[in-house]
This record gives C-alpha cells, sequence and structure tokens, in this order.
C-alpha cells in the first residue's frame, strides 16, 4: 500500500516539475508575459497612453493592456509568450473593433515573422519596450469611443478605489 502511494506522489512531482518548468522564464521557448506586460505598459506610459492591464471589453474579451491616449485614442496591446501562445490563440482580430491601434508585443527573441503585418509589433523586456512597426490606424465611430473610454474609466477608478 505504500509503495503504490509514493509511485503516486511521485507521478504527481514529477507532472508538477513539467508544469512549472513550461512556466519559468528561463525556458527558451516561453516568455514571462506578465514581465512583457510590465515593459510594454512602461512603453505606452512613455508614449502618452494611459494603460491597464486585463481590461474587459463589451464583447466579452479581455485585452492583455488597453490604453487610453491624450487624444482618447484606445490602444490595444496582445501580449504574446511564444510561438505557442500565438498559434493557439486566434481571438486576437475581435479586438479591431473595440481600438484605433492594435499591437502585439513579446518578447526580442520571439519569432516575429510569423505575427500578421496588418499589425503593429512592440518588442518588450521587463523594463519597457520599443515599438518596432506601427499599427494602422482604424478610426473607432465617436459612439463607441465613448462608450469604451467610459468604461476606461470607471475600471481605472474602481481598481485604484479597491487599492486603497
Amino acid at each position: 500500500m505504500m509503495a503504490g502511494m509514493a509511485l503516486t506522489d511521485t507521478q504527481d512531482s514529477a507532472e508538477a516539475r513539467a508544469r512549472n518548468a513550461l512556466a519559468r522564464a528561463d525556458n527558451p521557448a516561453i516568455d514571462d508575459a506578465r514581465a512583457l506586460a510590465r515593459g510594454a505598459a512602461r512603453l505606452l506610459a512613455a508614449l502618452g497612453v494611459a494603460a491597464i492591464a486585463e481590461f474587459t471589453l463589451p464583447c466579452g474579451r479581455r485585452a492583455d493592456l488597453a490604453g487610453l491616449g491624450r487624444k482618447g485614442e484606445i490602444v490595444i496591446v496582445e501580449i504574446k509568450s511564444g510561438p505557442a501562445d500565438f498559434r493557439a490563440d486566434a481571438k486576437y482580430p475581435d479586438y479591431f473593433a473595440w481600438c484605433d491601434r492594435f499591437y502585439f508585443a513579446v518578447s526580442e527573441r520571439f519569432p516575429a515573422s510569423i505575427l500578421p503585418e496588418a499589425c503593429g509589433l512592440v518588442i518588450a523586456d521587463p523594463f519597457g519596450g520599443a515599438v518596432v512597426r506601427d499599427s494602422p490606424v482604424h478610426t473607432l465611430a465617436p459612439a463607441r469611443r465613448k462608450a469604451l473610454t467610459l468604461r476606461f474609466a470607471r475600471c481605472a477608478a474602481e481598481r485604484a478605489l479597491r487599492a486603497l
């Protein structure tokens, strides 16, 4: 009985180690999405765009980063931690209807050639980033912009209140 339990514990431990290995930042096949988001958010701030993470859009999709520019422009940044993350996620076109500009943010070692040319590209690390390819502008309708701006402001205010 004890031998069977030890085998199960060993198997569980091996599975846990395998899962943890996939999520580690030093795994060459995957980058730390949180660190990329931090760098991309810092870049947006430097460009005059106030960003919040995990912003839920009216369609139910959740943008990794959503930003509001000085002139009211809406920017969405989708973080991709590796090629498998990009290939497994076909929802990014759903974001186009909810922003003026759309970017992918990836690390320097990400194979950028697999990303669509029609999207902007940010290369980021935990400390900042750079716009490598600018996003085409798709101007939102005024009513949609107003609704998104109000939603963004309320989300940011609620998060600030919870942080107190």
